[in-house]
Order: C-alpha cells, then sequence, then structure tokens
C-alpha cells in the first residue's frame, strides 16, 4: 500500500519514511500543506499522515479541502496540540485517528494498519480473478487450492493487478501506485518484479493471466492477450 507523509520536520518524516518503508509500504512525504495537498488529489494513496503544523497551508485546512473534495482517503493525524478541543476540531474536520507528538513507532505503525484494515473491511474483501484469489486482509495468495508465497513487494503489486483486471497498466502506472513517488523511472525494476510475479502465479499452469503488453505494459488477463 501507498502512504503520503505530510511533515515539515525533516528528521520526523525521514524516520517515520524509513520505518514505514521497513514495514513494507511505499512511501512519499511532503513538507508543506500547498504540496501535500496537491500530491493527496493528484495521486492515488490508501492512507495520509497529516501534521497540523506547516508551513504554507496548515493540516486541518489541507485536511478541511481533501473533504470538500469528497477524497474519502484515511487521514491520521500528527500533533503537538494535547486537549481534547483539538482533537474534537481535528475529528469533525474529517480526521480518521488522531496521534500525539512525541509518539512511539509501533503505536504509529498499530494505528495505521487499524484504519487501513478499516478501508479493507469497509471496502471490497477477497479479490478474485479466475482461479487467483487475494485476501487483503490476511495477505494470503491463492491460485486454486494452491498457496503463493509473495514478498511484500509482490504482494503489493499483485494487488494493484487484481483491483484492475483486464486493464493495460503501463509502468508508469505501476510506478506510482506502487513504488515511490521519487522513485527511478529508468531502471527496470518493474520489468523485473513483474517477472518474478509472473512465475510464481503462472508457473504449472495451463492458462496464464500476467501478460506484457509490447510497448504498452502489462495485463491481468485469463488466456493469450
Amino acid at each position: 500500500m501507498r502512504l503520503l507523509v505530510v511533515e515539515d520536520e525533516k528528521k520526523v518524516a525521514g524516520f517515520i519514511k524509513q520505518g514505514l518503508e521497513e514495514e513494507g509500504y511505499a512511501v512519499d512525504t511532503a513538507n508543506n500543506g500547498e504540496q501535500g495537498l496537491e500530491m493527496a488529489l493528484g495521486l492515488v494513496y490508501d492512507l495520509v499522515i497529516l501534521d497540523i503544523s506547516l508551513p504554507k497551508m496548515d493540516g486541518l485546512q489541507v485536511l478541511r479541502q481533501l473533504r470538500k473534495k469528497k477524497i474519502g482517503i484515511p487521514v491520521l493525524l500528527l500533533t503537538v496540540r494535547a486537549t481534547i478541543e483539538d482533537k474534537v476540531i481535528g475529528l469533525d474536520s474529517g480526521a480518521d485517528d488522531y496521534l500525539t507528538k512525541p509518539f512511539s513507532f509501533q503505536e504509529l505503525v498499530a494505528r495505521i494498519r487499524a484504519l487501513l484494515r478499516r478501508k479493507i473491511e469497509s471496502g471490497p474483501g477477497i479479490l478474485q480473478y479466475a482461479d487467483l484469489r487475494l485476501d487483503p486482509s490476511r495477505r494470503s495468495v491463492f491460485r486454486g487450492e494452491n498457496k503463493i508465497e509473495l514478498t511484500t513487494k509482490e504482494f503489493s503489486l499483485l494487488e494493484y493487478f487484481l483491483r484492475n483486471p483486464e486493464r493495460v497498466l503501463t509502468r508508469t502506472m505501476i510506478l506510482d501506485h506502487v513504488w515511490d513517488y521519487d522513485f527511478d523511472p529508468s531502471t527496470n525494476v518493474i520489468d523485473v518484479y513483474v517477472n518474478y510475479l509472473r512465475k510464481k502465479i503462472d508457473a504449472g499452469n495451463s492458462i496464464r493471466l500476467i501478460h506484457t503488453i509490447r510497448g504498452a505494459g502489462y495485463v491481468l488477463k485469463a488466456g493469450d492477450t
């Protein structure tokens, strides 16, 4: 899953980004409210971690703009403000959760997982195409009766395919959703990971599901393209 961290303190943002990447998330960062709002509106994120005290546009303004534009992405507010009144204002502005600085990284991860779990449970459950099944909440994958073990990045890539079956996904689209915002697009890492995934998903099966569309990208589709 892809997360956006909007935090103007570089050390804090770097700490959060590194820790969450080690947990298997793709993480982008913005260091002011205007940039954060632009990124949240322009790209697809699964969750936003939003500091309240930001330059150019504070976090509550960013949050209100997102909700005004009907962006329902979960938002976790970070702040040094700890009064009940401040929390009420944040939650009434559309926040899904609230974490007071300083905080433990373990608590941050637990809150993120809870928000993402709530999002998954409120949306579609098991993703399935042909005999391929993926359970986002349990992070399990089956092809027929065979369980398939995937790395964190392979799982994210397959989930993206399953949420967009029979749709050609360009390398740019995959890069934007599965990898970081500032990832070098000139590398062949996407092709490498698609090949890893194809070997695990299609190996030993007469019907291939992951196909290369020359000059365009990749598609999840049963049979020949």
